[in-house]
């Protein structure tokens, strides 16, 4: 898929990218959901279908974070509070270990939800403020909210689609 250029292209990216995800984990066997055995975000670990919605949680819940420091004038730590951006893998672990234990199909909802809230953060953008106005550093507030939920969300969907056919998964 090409980069989002406009508002109607985010909003078609992240629903495409979201609805063929939310399939596909659908189709996960909620007794398989935490199983230690899909490749983790850093390298040489392992993390469960449950970790990599965590993780997508994670991020989504960081763009509605900033989003709203930004919009009130607030200073925003980028990428998170005590994090770097040399320390994606700690990050990603935070992710893991704030939603340890929830249920499979509790988690599911949250994403739905937590999407809910990025696609109405998008619709209340403009091109303007989505893309013609830098937002931190050389991104737009458009380009980042991509890189953080349809580019996430499109290789969660190819990790996912591999470990359900290396796990005899239909």
């Amino acid at each position: 898929m090409a980069v989002p250029q406009n508002k109607q292209e985010l909003l078609d990216a992240i629903r495409t990218t979201y609805l063929k995800l939310a399939a596909g984990l659908a189709s996960v066997p909620p007794e398989r959901a935490h199983e230690m055995t899909l490749e983790g975000h850093a390298q040489g670990t392992q993390i469960s279908v449950s970790d990599l919605v965590a993780y997508l949680i994670g991020w989504n819940l960081l763009v509605l974070k900033w989003s709203e420091g930004k919009a009130k004038g607030l200073p925003v730590d980028f990428p998170e509070t005590g994090y770097k951006w040399n320390e994606l893998g700690r990050l990603a672990d935070k992710f893991y270990a704030d939603h340890a234990g929830i249920a499979y199909a509790d988690l599911l909802r949250q994403f739905a939800d937590v999407h809910g809230l990025i696609v109405a953060l998008v619709e209340r953008g403009t091109d303007a403020s989505l893309y013609r106005t830098l937002w931190y550093e050389k991104y737009t507030q458009g380009r980042m909210i991509q890189l953080n939920t349809s580019s996430p969300y499109a290789n969660a969907r190819g990790r996912l689609r591999k470990w359900k056919k290396a796990n005899g998964i239909a």
